[in-house]
């Protein structure tokens, strides 16, 4: 039987690279951005295993509409990717802008937690898995990093869901990678890891036997 992913941050980057090796390795997917156009070119581009689903993912009530679309659309879920995030435009506590503060905390904090907050109750029936997108930023401290902050968030709320959903045979993975050549920065990171790196990490997770749980990858470029 085909299993569904669902994709949040789906419309380019690592979303987008997940997104094709989840398909090529036999899997449906649900993309999930809020990028339209985006991510309709990407569901054309796989075809019938992709569905675009366009949404906020701050906006629980959007993810819980995705997750019921894919749901019944697919016959399931049985992985859930929270991958969406974002930085700031100037960094720093005091420097940085209160509403752009604001809005990463909002999509790096909040809409991790509302991917899983719709995804579980589709995952507890597959005894499906929950991976999330960490940071290497979130396994050592930078100076007045806010972003870095965030990531922390994420690594600790992985473990505690890992502990969670084994209660009732649900995985949950954390993937952290450094530096990413993606659109996350303004300039390429051509020397760096690249989202196919990253995806091929959330692939190793979801396809481990279901005996274990592949709890943290921790990727760094080599350069």
């Amino acid at each position: 039987m085909t299993r569904t992913l669902f994709v949040t941050g789906a419309s380019s980057g690592i979303g987008a690279a997940t997104a094709r090796a989840a398909a090529d390795a036999g899997w449906n997917v649900a993309l999930f951005a809020r990028s339209k156009n985006s991510l309709e070119n990407l569901a054309a581009e796989i075809g019938p295993a992709a569905l675009a689903l366009p949404g906020d993912a701050t906006q629980l009530e959007d993810q819980e509409r995705a997750i019921a679309q894919a749901a019944a659309h697919f016959g399931g879920i049985d992985a859930a990717f929270a991958n969406a995030g974002r930085g700031m435009d100037t960094a720093g506590t005091v420097e940085g802008d209160a509403e752009d503060i604001a809005a990463m905390i909002d999509l790096n904090v909040k809409g991790l937690l509302w991917t899983a907050r719709a995804a579980i109750p589709e995952l507890k029936k597959t005894r499906g898995t929950l991976v999330l997108t960490g940071s290497a930023a979130g396994r050592m401290h930078i100076q007045g990093s806010i972003y870095s902050a965030t990531k922390w968030f994420v690594h600790g709320y992985a473990g505690n869901m890992a502990e969670e959903m084994r209660e009732w045979g649900g995985r949950c993975t954390v993937v952290a990678p450094g530096m990413v050549d993606t659109p996350f920065f303004d300039e390429g990171k051509p020397d760096k890891l690249q989202a196919e790196d990253v995806a091929g990490a959330v692939m190793h997770a979801l396809e481990a036997d279901p005996r274990a749980t592949i709890r943290e990858i921790f990727l760094m470029p080599n350069n």
